[in-house]
């Protein structure tokens, strides 16, 4: 019995097109190649599978059984094959991302737009979650990649620094007159703070900056959204802790002010991870090269 796929695809072409001469042009062989392969593939069963007629060959009752699977063998092949060139051409397939609403919406949207608008074939899966979430979707083969807040220290991942972002804490009218104010870490405890309630990378940070002035930073409210932070601050129910870049249209129109603080808020910086040593797809290297 023989495993070689190159004596199937020989006798495929012989058979389709009636003729040695033809199949051997067709496969980029001589035809004394093509002859050798047939006698291989003959032997190996010990059944004849062509009888020579007067226009080229035919196949026997046996032979006719056999091109009856590997016709649908090589139909299969010839879609597999145009479906990888597909997927190299980005003309179908799937991107899966990992994020947090908030990166989504104000920092990969207008990416999302362009790639979709360049590659409307490929699917894209968009999957929400705090770090740590997107780490394990990662992890578990969920998402081709993560855009999140750095530092990620895990040696399972390649990690791409793209962006730098500012946080900051921001209010509404109802504080009009901390406008002009610079206030210390301890005063500004004595207004109700608004954070995000999960234990993004961003609350870790301001509380850690907190704690190293020997403050201890306790929200009076929490919400689950980025999009509530800038609602309830807006309504003046507090004062939020958000990302600077994404309430620009807010801090422009007034309906927003940055509150000033006497010590300086360390920059963050956003970026791509994926599994170390695990090829991207096409699709997903693509899209890392359109964020940089």
């Amino acid at each position: 019995m023989t495993n070689n796929y190159e004596l199937y695809k020989v006798f495929y072409w012989a058979a389709k097109t009636g003729s040695l001469s033809q199949a051997a042009k067709a496969l980029y062989i001589t035809q004394p190649s093509v002859s050798h392969a047939i006698k291989q593939l003959e032997d190996s069963f010990g059944i004849t599978l062509f009888y020579r007629t007067s226009k080229g060959v035919s196949l026997t009752r046996e032979g006719s059984l056999l091109y009856s699977y590997i016709e649908q063998s090589q139909i299969f092949i010839s879609l597999a094959e145009e479906k990888m060139a597909a997927l190299k051409n980005l003309d179908s397939g799937e991107l899966r991302i990992g994020g947090s609403d908030s990166l989504f919406k104000h920092y990969l949207l207008p990416y999302l737009e362009e790639y979709h608008a360049k590659y409307p074939g490929i699917r894209l899966h968009l999957n929400h979650g705090t770090t740590p979430e997107v780490i394990t979707f990662l992890k578990e083969g969920r998402i081709d990649l993560g855009v999140v807040r750095l530092p990620i220290v895990d040696p399972q991942l390649e990690v791409r620094e793209s962006l730098q972002l500012q946080d900051c804490f921001v209010a509404g009218a109802r504080y009009a007159s901390l406008r002009d104010q610079t206030l210390s870490l301890r005063e500004l405890l004595e207004y109700p703070v608004i954070l995000f309630s999960r234990n993004s990378r961003a609350r870790m940070t301001i509380t850690e900056l907190f704690q190293s002035y020997g403050y201890k930073l306790k929200p009076e409210i929490e919400v689950g959204s980025v999009d509530l932070l800038i609602e309830f601050a807006r309504r003046g129910l507090g004062i939020s802790y958000v990302t600077r870049e994404f309430v620009s249209q807010e801090l422009e129109d007034g309906s927003l002010f940055e509150i000033k603080l006497d010590v300086d808020i360390p920059p963050s910086h956003l970026g791509t991870m994926t599994m170390r040593n695990m090829p991207l797809s096409s699709a997903a290297s693509r899209f890392v090269e359109m964020i940089g």
